[in-house]
């Protein structure tokens, strides 16, 4: 392994989690963590990458696992 670090962009299955637990709305989501659901819309299409504290509070709120969540994909 040459140790280089390839470039990586973070997905996530927000949308699915939400509709699987409880078809929860983007703006219930986003109560229950006291965002926007803008903020939601964006971290659901990748156009946004949520903080560190809004991930963990978006996995307990959905009880999932952050690494079920959030997952990082090879740039293409």
């Amino acid at each position: 392994m040459n140790g280089t670090i390839k470039s990586m962009a973070l997905k996530n299955k927000l949308k699915i989690a939400r509709v699987t637990r409880g078809d929860l709305t983007q703006q219930e989501l986003a109560d229950r963590v006291s965002c926007s659901r803008q903020t939601i819309h964006s971290i659901e299409s990748s156009k946004f990458v949520p903080s560190i504290e809004l991930v963990l509070k978006l996995a307990k709120a959905l009880e999932y696992k952050v690494e079920d969540l959030f997952y990082l994909e090879e740039r293409s």
